[in-house]
């Protein structure tokens, strides 16, 4: 028994709401981080969803899908290693605390 195309993209919804909700309401900059990548996992999903239930299934939403998680895995690399710098120079991880770049 298969699970159908709908309960994929359900749940891809689900997770991408709860990213948005997260990425525009919090203030803590990690959370947020987390948040984004919970979008882009919920665009993997429907990647794979549609590579395997598409009107022509191939592979090609994998390899996109596996980009997206490379892409990923950078981003919050970076994201962390910013973060962690201006920790260093503010003592705060607050969104707030960020309008400028000046001390």
């Amino acid at each position: 028994m298969t699970t159908p195309l709908s309960a994929y993209l359900t749940l891809a919804l689900i997770l991408f709401c709860i990213g948005l909700y997260g990425a525009l309401t919090k203030r803590n900059t990690v959370i947020v981080l987390i948040c984004i990548e919970l979008m882009l996992n919920a665009a993997n999903i429907n990647f794979v969803a549609f590579s395997k239930y598409g009107l022509i299934p191939s592979i090609h939403g994998q390899v996109f899908s596996l980009f997206t998680i490379t892409i990923a895995a950078a981003e919050a690399a970076v994201g962390l290693a910013i973060l962690i710098a201006i920790y260093q120079n503010r003592k705060s991880v607050h969104i707030d605390d960020y309008q400028s770049m000046k001390h």
